[in-house]
Order: C-alpha cells, then structure tokens, then sequence
C-alpha cells in the first residue's frame, strides 16, 4: 500500500515540476500541447490494456460498459460544476484564470488527477507499477503544470501558492493510488470489475475534455497523429 502512495505522489510531482519551469523559463505552448497529445494517447492505451481488458476477464461486457459509462459520467458533471464556479481555465497559459475562483481551480486539478492515481493504484497491486500508464500520467501532468502555472504566474499568484496548490493535488493523488490499490483488485471479482470500468470512464472522460481540446487548439489536425503515437507507445510499454 505504501508502494501505491509512493508511485501516486511520483505520478502528480509532474505538476509541481511544471511549475517550476513555468516559474523559472518560458516554455512554447507548442510543446506544451504536444506533450498533452502524446500523454493522452499513452493514457487511451492504459484504459485498454489496464483496465477494460482485465475488467471484462471478471465481468461481463454490459456490465463493464455500464460502469465505464457511470464513470465519465460522473466525471463530466463534476468538471461541468466547477466550470460553472470559475474552474474552466485552469489550464489556460495565458491567465484567464485571473477571473476564477482559487478554490475551484484547486479542486479542478485534484479532479483532473484522481483518476489516473486511482489506476496506478491497481497496476501496484497487480505487481508492479505499469510504465505505460506512468508514462502517461507524467506527460499529462507536466504540460498540465506548465500551462497552468504560467497563466497563474501571470493571473499574479506569487510561486508560493501555486507550489502549495500543487502540493495539496500531489497529497490527493497519492491517496487516490492507495484508494486504487484497496479497492480495485481483480481477484474480488464483479467489485473489482466494477470499479475498474468506473476508473476507466473517468479517465477517458479526463483525457477528452482537458487533454486534447487543449493540444488541438494549437496542434490542429496534428492531434491525431500524435495521440496515435502515444498510444503506440503505449502498447509496446505495456508488452515489457
């Protein structure tokens, strides 16, 4: 358990980095979306190999959907709330943010960073930790902290809120991953499957409404292709 508290915190410390070099230099959004892309196609992967593929050993199919279902589902409201409370340009780099809510910018990262930590959590218990979806979990984390952190910088919050924001999502994550760790093993049968299709709703629904509308408004039809490259990667990782 103390495995998956570790890999959690490793999984969100990108965030905190991100920060830092949003504090330190100027980094192309350029960049920033092509790591979003690559990132989401790695985590698209993860879902695949980690979770629905193992889930539906344990359950059915119409079972296993209808929690995945449930899972973006809830996700998408929760994202959709906080929008509604100042929570929709946490990510922008260009200090949109200035006009949001601190608190809901805040629960708007832990949001974003659950489901992933919850999944690392799994790959934990299953034996080791799974590069791809760590992979993948550090190139959604860091353009997430670069570009959020540079549109706080600008908003004008001093580096020490920003550092502790990240601090407190990099606690939750790795929280989440011992959440993951408890509840999601295979071996419980339909609990396990269960949880996993919901954990793998959540992330799609993450990847899809956070990662790629970002990479696409600079990448363009690009997005694509490099999503497909991430999810490439994704397979040969998970074959190792």
């Amino acid at each position: 358990m103390l495995e998956a508290f570790f890999w959690g915190a490793v999984g969100a410390s990108a965030l905190l980095a991100g920060a830092v070099i949003a504090y330190v230099t100027t980094t192309s959004e350029r960049v920033i979306a092509i790591i979003m892309a690559l990132g989401g196609g790695l985590l698209i992967g993860s879902v695949a190999f980690e979770l629905i593929d193992d889930a539906l050993d344990h359950s059915d199919v119409a079972t296993v959907g209808a929690f995945t279902l449930l899972g973006a589902g809830a996700f998408t409201l929760g994202d959709w709330w906080l929008d509604r409370r100042g929570a929709g340009d946490r990510k922008d780099s260009e200090g949109a943010q200035a006009e949001g809510s601190p608190l809901a910018i805040v629960f708007g990262s832990v949001l974003d960073g659950v489901p992933e930590s919850f999944v690392l959590g799994l790959t934990v218990l299953q034996g080791q930790v799974s590069v791809a979806l760590l992979a993948g979990v550090l190139l959604s984390n860091l353009p997430e902290g670069l570009s959020s952190s540079a549109g706080l910088r600008r908003a004008g919050w001093p580096v020490r809120r920003v550092t502790a924001m990240w601090l407190t999502v990099i606690a939750v994550s790795a929280v989440s991953a011992t959440l993951g760790y408890a509840l999601l093993d295979p071996a419980s049968g339909r609990t396990g499957a269960v949880a996993q299709g919901f954990a793998a709703g959540a992330l799609l629904a993450m990847v899809a409404d956070t990662m790629l509308p970002e990479a696409y408004e600079v990448e363009g039809v690009a997005t694509g292709g490099l999503v497909a490259i991430g999810f490439s990667v994704s397979i040969m990782l998970s074959a190792l």
